[in-house]
C-alpha cells in the first residue's frame, strides 16, 4: 500500500484521528471538545465542536507577527488598467485591522452579515479578512451582478452593511456599480444600513450622507479591530450558488473545519510550500476564489495573486505566461474554458515561447469538465504536469484530485484522478447500490462529508436536505454522474441532468463533447439534449472552431458527425450540430447548457444572472434555426 492508499484509509476508517492530526496546523484559542460532532446525524455534522478560532488571524496575524511580515502576501495585476501593488503581510494587517474597525464603527458585531460586491481588487481580499477578524458572516456578491440578483441575496442573509466600490472594470467597457447597488437597495428596502466604499478612478459614487463611508479617508481614521475569537461551528461566510432563480441558495461555510482541510490542501493537493507564489486565475465573487486567492494561500504562508484580466483581450493570449513570469508564479489554477479561449486564440502556442516559466511547476484546472484534447494541448505547450481536479461551491475543496504533494499518480485524460482524503466517494444507483466499474451512475459521497464542506444552507435546513441528501439517503448528492474505473479514477462525464435518454439508451453528453474536442479544427464544443417525438432525445452538438480555419462549416460537422459514430457508435444517433462564433457561459465559465436546452425546445427561460453575455443566446437561436430546431422559431 502506498502512502496515498494509506493516508485515504486513515481518513475513511478514522477521519476524527485523521482531522485532529490535521488540525495541528490551524492555531487555536480553545481546543475542541470533539473533532467531529455526530450528534446531529443522519443529516448534519458538525467538525471541531467546542473549540474556538479565528480565521484572520491564522491568515494573516501569525505571519504577519511571525517570519513572513516582509513577504508578500498579495500582488494585484491588472492589465485592464495597467496598475500594479505588492501588499506584504504586514501591511495587509494594518490594512484589515484598520478595515475591520471601520466595519465595527458601522455597528457590524459578530453574528451580523456583510455583502462584499467587488471587483478584483485587493481591498476584496481586505474586507472578507476584515469581516472575519471580527466575526461578522461576509457573503460575496460577483461585482456586477443585477440589482434583482444583488437584492435577493440582501433580503435573504440580510446584511447590516455592503462593502463596494464604484466600478468593475470589462474589456472595453466600465461597469458603474452605484446604479446596481441603489436598485437592489430599493428592492430589498430597510436592511442594509451603511456602505463602505471604494473610490476607483474610472467611475464616481455620490455619497450618501450618514450612510457611505470613503474606503480611503474611513481606514486612514480608523481604530484597528483585534481578533475575536468564535467558534469553530460559526459561519465564516455565505456563498450563494450561481444562477439561482427566485429563492437563492446560501452555502455556509464554517470557521474551524474550513481552514483545517484548506491549510492541508495546498500542501498535499497542490504541492505548493510557504513562501511560494499561487495564483488561482478565478474571482473573488466564486468559491475558487474564497478557497484559494483569499483563504487558502495566506493560512499556508504563500503569496497569493490577484488578477483583473482575461485570459484573452488584455491584451492578449499571453497575459497569462507575463504574469507567471514577471511574479514567479509556480502553481496556477484556472479553469478549462479559459485554456480553451487561449488555445482558440493560439492554437500553436506561439507566445508561450516568449516568456521565461522557469519557476512554473505545476497547472490544475477545475471548474468545468477538462476534455483529453485541451488537456493535452496544455500538456504538450507547457512542458509541466497538468492536473484535472473535480469541487463544488458546496464542498469548498476538491472531492477528487491527483494529490501531487503526496503520491502523484498517473494522468488519465479526462478523469480528476481518484478521491481526495475525507471523501468516501461511491457510483451507485437508485436503490444506493454500487453500480460495477465503468457503468454510469449517480456520483455521490457518503456521510458525513469531510471538514469544510457545507453544513447546512443559511437558514434553510429542509432545503438543505432535500436538495442535497433526500433522494440518496445516507450520501451526498453531487449531481454529477459518471464512472469509477478499476483503479478508483473517477469519471465525471456530466450533470446527472444531462445524462440523455436516445430511444432509451443512457448517454452521457460529456462523452461526445470528448469526441468532438479531438477534432483538430474544434476549439470548444457543448453537446445537449433535445426533445424528439421519436426517440425521447436527440443530442445536438455546438463547434467553436479554432482561429485561422478556413474551411466550410458543412465539412467540419460531417466530419464530426462520423468521429462520434465512429468512436461512439450509431447508438449515440448524433446528427446535428452547428459551428457557433462563441458559447454562452457563466462568469466563472460554465456553459449554460440548461439555458440552451430551453432554447432548443423552444421553452421559456430566464436569462441566467450569472452570464457572460445575454448576447451569445440570441446567435444561439440563430443557429438552431439554421439547423431546423424549434429554438428559432
Amino acid at each position: 500500500m502506498g502512502d496515498l492508499d494509506r493516508i485515504y484509509r486513515q481518513s475513511i476508517d478514522n477521519p476524527e484521528a485523521f482531522w485532529g492530526e490535521a488540525a495541528q496546523e490551524i492555531d487555536w484559542y480553545k481546543p475542541w471538545d470533539t473533532v467531529l460532532d455526530r450528534s446531529g446525524a443522519p443529516h448534519f455534522y458538525k467538525w471541531f465542536a467546542g473549540a474556538e478560532c479565528n480565521t484572520c488571524y491564522n491568515a494573516v496575524d501569525r505571519h504577519a507577527d511571525g517570519e513572513r511580515g516582509d513577504q508578500a502576501a498579495i500582488i494585484y495585476d491588472s492589465p485592464i488598467t495597467g496598475r500594479q501593488k505588492t501588499i506584504t503581510y504586514s501591511e495587509l494587517k494594518d490594512k484589515v485591522a484598520r478595515c475591520a474597525g471601520v466595519l465595527r464603527d458601522m455597528g457590524v458585531e459578530k453574528g451580523d452579515r456583510v455583502i462584499i460586491y467587488m471587483p478584483m481588487i485587493p481591498q476584496a481580499a481586505v474586507a472578507m479578512l476584515a469581516c472575519a477578524r471580527i466575526g461578522a458572516i461576509h457573503s460575496v456578491v460577483f461585482g456586477g451582478f443585477a440589482a434583482n440578483e444583488l437584492s435577493t441575496r440582501i433580503k435573504d442573509a440580510k446584511p447590516k452593511a455592503i462593502v463596494t466600490a464604484s466600478c468593475g472594470i470589462e474589456p472595453g467597457r466600465v461597469i458603474a456599480y452605484q446604479p446596481l447597488v441603489e436598485a437592489a437597495m430599493k428592492l430589498a428596502p430597510g436592511i442594509v444600513e451603511g456602505l463602505l466604499v471604494v473610490a476607483r478612478d474610472e467611475a464616481s459614487w455620490e455619497l450618501a450622507e450618514g450612510r457611505d463611508r470613503d474606503w480611503k479617508a474611513a481606514l486612514e481614521t480608523a481604530t484597528p479591530a483585534d481578533c475575536v475569537p468564535v467558534k469553530a461551528t460559526d459561519p465564516l461566510y455565505i456563498l450563494y450558488t450561481s444562477g439561482t432563480t427566485g429563492q437563492p441558495k446560501g452555502v455556509v461555510r464554517d470557521n474551524g473545519g474550513h481552514m483545517v482541510a484548506l491549510k492541508w490542501s495546498m500542501k498535499h493537493i497542490y504541492d505548493v510550500d510557504p513562501g511560494e507564489v499561487y495564483w488561482a486565475a478565478s474571482d473573488v465573487g466564486w468559491v475558487v476564489g474564497h478557497s484559494y486567492i483569499v483563504y487558502g494561500p495566506l493560512l499556508h504562508g504563500c503569496t497569493t495573486l490577484m488578477f483583473e484580466g482575461k485570459p484573452v483581450g488584455t491584451p492578449d493570449a499571453g497575459t497569462f505566461w507575463r504574469v507567471i513570469e514577471e511574479h514567479g508564479v509556480t502553481t496556477l489554477f484556472t479553469a478549462p474554458t479559459a485554456f480553451r479561449a487561449i488555445k482558440k486564440e493560439d492554437p500553436k502556442g506561439a507566445l508561450i515561447g516568449k516568456y521565461d516559466l522557469s519557476k512554473f511547476r505545476m497547472l490544475f484546472l477545475a471548474g468545468e469538465r477538462c476534455d483529453p484534447d485541451t488537456l493535452a494541448w496544455a500538456q504538450d505547450m507547457l512542458k509541466v504536469p497538468v492536473i484535472d481536479h473535480w469541487w463544488q461551491t458546496e464542498t469548498g475543496w476538491s472531492i477528487a484530485a491527483n494529490c501531487m504533494g503526496i503520491e502523484p499518480l498517473p494522468v488519465k485524460p479526462g478523469s480528476p484522478t481518484r478521491a481526495v482524503a475525507g471523501y468516501d466517494v461511491q457510483v451507485i444507483d437508485e436503490h444506493l447500490k454500487e453500480v460495477p466499474r465503468g457503468d454510469m451512475g449517480a456520483i455521490c459521497i457518503k456521510l458525513p462529508l469531510p471538514p469544510s464542506c457545507l453544513p447546512t444552507l443559511w437558514n434553510a435546513d429542509q432545503r438543505y436536505i432535500d436538495s442535497y441528501l433526500a433522494d440518496y439517503p445516507g450520501y451526498y448528492k453531487t449531481g454529477d454522474a459518471g464512472y469509477m474505473d478499476e483503479d478508483g479514477y473517477i469519471f465525471v462525464m456530466s450533470r446527472i441532468d444531462d445524462v440523455i435518454n436516445v430511444a432509451g439508451h443512457r448517454l452521457s453528453t460529456g462523452g461526445m463533447e470528448e469526441v468532438l474536442a479531438s477534432h483538430p479544427d474544434v476549439a470548444e464544443c457543448a453537446v445537449i439534449g433535445v426533445s424528439d417525438a421519436l426517440k425521447g432525445q436527440m443530442p445536438v452538438g455546438f463547434l467553436v472552431l479554432k482561429a485561422g480555419v478556413d474551411r466550410p462549416d458543412a465539412e467540419i460537422v460531417k466530419e464530426v458527425v462520423q468521429l462520434v459514430r465512429d468512436k461512439i457508435g450509431p447508438v449515440a444517433a448524433f446528427k446535428s450540430a452547428t459551428v457557433v462564433k462563441r458559447l454562452p457561459k457563466t462568469r466563472s465559465g460554465k456553459i449554460l447548457r440548461g439555458t440552451m436546452v430551453s432554447i432548443a425546445d423552444g421553452k421559456d427561460f430566464k436569462v441566467p444572472a450569472t452570464i457572460d453575455d445575454p448576447e451569445i443566446l440570441d446567435e444561439i437561436a440563430e443557429n438552431l434555426k439554421g439547423i431546423g430546431l424549434a429554438g428559432g422559431r
